[in-house]
């Protein structure tokens, strides 16, 4: 896989350095985003879990892909600006477990019911 960096933005607002790449894989398929992420990270000179990995598109036909990625100053500043799927994409999150079948779901308290005013008094 060879990697390279297209363009690259600094965003100080939200503490990262946002990034446009190519990556060219004759040889293989499409490489997993966990595999772009640990070779981004390694070009970058920063830990893995800093980058997040915003999307990924093979170019079809071709053994070429593109995506946009970003570098966090903090892994904490990722976790606070990404949105929540993105980062159970990258997998810095893990996703909700659905609640079980047989599980009775947790009903909201039943409103007492209104008594109407006495008529006559």
């Amino acid at each position: 896989m060879d990697l390279k960096i297209v363009e690259e933005r600094k965003n100080p607002l939200l503490k990262r350095t946002e990034y446009r790449f190519e990556m060219s894989h004759p040889t293989a398929a499409t490489p997993k985003r966990d595999e772009v992420r640990q070779e981004l990270a390694s070009q970058l000179k920063v830990p893995k879990e800093r980058v997040i990995i915003e999307r990924m598109h093979a170019k079809f036909g071709t053994p070429m892909s593109v995506g946009e990625a970003a570098a966090y100053t903090s892994k904490d500043a990722a976790l606070a600006t990404e949105r929540e799927h993105i980062l159970i994409r990258n997998g810095l999150k893990e996703k909700p477990k659905p609640a079980t079948p047989g599980a009775e779901p947790e009903a909201p308290a039943a409103p007492a019911p209104a008594t109407p005013p006495a008529k006559g008094a």
